[in-house]
């Protein structure tokens, strides 16, 4: 047993589970890289000042969940609990907006961090695939990216997550309607905590789990009310690219999303089948962002989703992915010759793509056949002085159990020729 373990709330990746992550990650970003979308990589930390500006001072992410520290120069920054800041942020840096046509369409990979209570589904450390697409006003990229998302996990072999949209309006049309639910909240028996919420960012109310505050929320006014004519008719052309696509979705009047820089299209990927945490993705449109931080106006659409609950659906649906095997040959040497030989003969097959392993370290036959069984490969080269000095080598099917010898000269080809 090590002295040390893993921190409270995260997790290890470790064979053979993390082959499925790797699979769930790929089969993500594929339909991005078929879209445009480039591959962008931002630090694993920030100025904390980007996630309060941008995320929000009320969300819990930014007021409860983030890892802030100050470094020993004095500066000020924290892990980072999302990707969208930090994917603009980098993208404003290198004035991608300036190089070329817009929008400019990302996508990343990476671990995230926030300091919540550890549940299954909710870890400290966890890991996201997201989208973004900078600098672009139009409905087709809102509509682009959540049938992109769909395409992903239906490639993935998922079928029982729903997607649930809605509008956040604009700057327009949404101070209205914060005047009005702000009227709203104030008259109902709520914590000091929530009260404060009120004035700040009212929308974030709507999107708290609690029972005793949900019940409170009948009634509560609705954003559809309020929406300006241009915001309907946005919504309304989003809505019809997702249907005309064949991408089924259910209007959610109240989701908000948990935060602050979301404006018009907002949605969420959730899955039935992991409880309370059944959200396993999302995202929106964030028009303002751009400003908050610092740039110029650059109207943006993107999401975020989860590989861990991406994989806890899965093993919801009972859906096990069809994995490549990490090892196609397997090599045996029989003695010190055999093993120089194979090992040039390894080294070879693996020179032209073929996944190869090899018996390290002093083992007989019957322990080195073992680790050939448990590798997964489908074939074992198998070599002793006798089969060298006659310049053979056995090939063994390991799924067939049938064994030929194969000259040794020919063994790179015949290989390549049985797995083609």
């Amino acid at each position: 047993m090590s002295t040390f373990q893993a921190p409270k709330g995260t997790y290890d990746l470790l064979p053979p589970d993390s082959a499925t992550y790797l699979a769930v990650r790929e089969a993500i970003a594929a339909p991005l890289r078929n879209s445009g979308y480039g591959y962008v990589e931002t630090p694993g930390f920030e100025n904390v000042e980007l996630f309060s500006r941008g995320v929000g001072e009320s969300t819990d992410i930014v007021s409860k969940e983030m890892y802030a520290f100050e470094t020993k120069g004095g500066d000020k920054l924290a892990l980072r609990p999302e990707g969208t800041a930090s994917v603009l942020r980098a993208a404003l840096e290198a004035n991608l907006h300036k190089a070329g046509s817009l929008p400019v369409k990302l996508w990343y990979s990476g671990s995230y961090y926030r300091y919540e209570r550890p549940q299954k589904g909710r870890y400290r450390h966890f890991s996201q695939v997201g989208a973004e697409a900078i600098g672009m006003e139009d409905p087709a990229l809102d509509a682009e990216l959540i049938i992109l998302a769909d395409q992903a996990y239906r490639a993935l072999g998922l079928r029982e997550f729903r997607i649930l949209l809605n509008s956040l309006g604009d700057k327009e049309c949404r101070p209205v309607y914060r005047d009005a639910l702000q009227g709203f909240l104030r008259g109902l028996d709520l914590d000091e905590e929530t009260r404060r919420r009120i004035e700040i960012n009212p929308l974030r109310v709507l999107d708290d789990k609690r029972a005793d505050v949900q019940k409170q929320l009948v009634g509560a006014p609705l954003l559809r009310d309020y929406l300006c004519d241009a915001c309907k008719a946005y919504h309304e052309e989003v809505r019809g690219l997702l249907a005309s696509a064949g991408v089924r979705y259910e209007d959610d009047e109240k989701l908000v999303r948990g935060l602050d820089y979301y404006t018009r299209t907002t949605f969420e990927f959730v899955h039935d089948g992991l409880g309370s945490q059944s959200a396993v993705g999302g995202g929106g449109r964030y028009d303002g962002l751009s400003e908050m931080i610092g740039g110029p106006a650059l109207p943006s659409v993107g999401w975020a989703l989860g590989v861990d609950r991406t994989v806890l659906a899965l093993e919801a649906e009972g859906i096990t992915l069809e994995l490549p095997a990490t090892t196609s040959v397997f090599a045996v040497p029989l003695g010190e010759e055999a093993r120089r030989v194979l090992f040039a003969v390894v080294t070879r097959l693996r020179q032209e793509g073929v996944a190869t392993d090899f018996s390290f370290g002093d083992r007989g036959l019957k322990g080195a056949m073992k680790g050939a069984n448990r590798s997964g490969a489908r074939f074992a080269i198998v070599a002793g002085e006798r089969d060298l000095a006659d310049g053979l080598v056995q090939l063994k099917d390991l799924k067939s159990g049938e064994q030929e010898p194969v000259a040794l000269d020919a063994v790179v080809a015949e290989i390549r020729r049985r797995l083609a």
